[in-house]
């Protein structure tokens, strides 16, 4: 059976987030990684996880917010695929040169990401992570391509009213409106936290990135732990 039909009878009649999961569990299946994910970018940072084959994906994407750096992140700014065949051989290298430590140290040492597009606007990448260094065949390679292809429908059903609104009037204030729906406990916590430190939101939000870095969570479990007053960060 072809990859696009195998893919698309792995999705089913899912849709949303539960399609975004099946797609990126897919992928692990059919071409040789160990994990996948999908990413909304929305203005260059990374504004959510839709689709993830298993918890460990999720937090390897994460990681691309909480540090501010990544593949999905290129890839969408590019515009074209990203790849890094061994973490562990840097040869020189900056980029994103935190997040790859980030996640090398938690077993990854190949990372693939491509750039999802929605009406000619790319809105989000498809990332795939495996142990062992190397690279995919030609033919794994088309199958992320078209696996990122099927992404858009899922993408669609998540966020379609706001998506829909930004792509037909690009300055329109969507890309922000649809940026703090995907991130409302972060965004929240973000202005506890400005109150509370006495400090702006770009402070605020740096600060509640680093926590999450440091004690190795998501920035949303930290956010959520602000919100409950469970975690109260302390002024330096």
């Amino acid at each position: 059976m072809p990859i696009r039909e195998q893919l698309i009878a792995a999705v089913g009649d899912e849709h949303g987030q539960e399609a975004a999961n099946r797609l990126c569990e897919a992928c692990v299946a059919l071409f040789g990684v160990d994990a996948a994910a999908i990413s909304l970018v929305v203005d260059g940072a990374h504004a959510a996880t839709l689709g993830a084959s298993d918890p460990t994906a999720r937090v390897l994407d994460e990681l691309q917010f909480t540090l501010g750096e990544g593949p999905s992140l290129d890839a969408v700014s590019a515009g074209t695929a990203v790849l890094v065949t061994n973490l562990a051989q840097t040869g020189g290298a900056t980029r994103w040169s935190t997040y790859r430590r980030a996640i090398h140290v938690r077993g990854i040492g190949f990372v693939y990401a491509t750039p999802i597009a929605i009406v000619g606007h790319h809105i989000g990448a498809l990332t795939l992570f495996r142990a062992h260094p190397g690279t995919l065949t030609a033919q794994e390679l088309a199958g992320a391509r078209v696996a990122a292809e099927l992404a858009e429908k899922p993408l669609l059903d998540l966020i379609k009213v706001d998506l829909q609104a930004a792509v037909a009037d690009p300055d329109s204030q969507s890309w922000s409106e649809l940026s703090a729906l995907t991130r409302t406990d972060v965004n929240q916590a973000t202005g506890m936290l400005v109150v509370q430190l006495n400090v702006e939101p770009a402070v605020a939000l740096t600060r509640l990135r680093a926590h999450a870095y440091a004690t190795d969570r998501t920035p949303t479990d930290v956010a959520r732990d602000i919100l409950a007053r469970r975690l109260r960060l302390q002024a330096n």
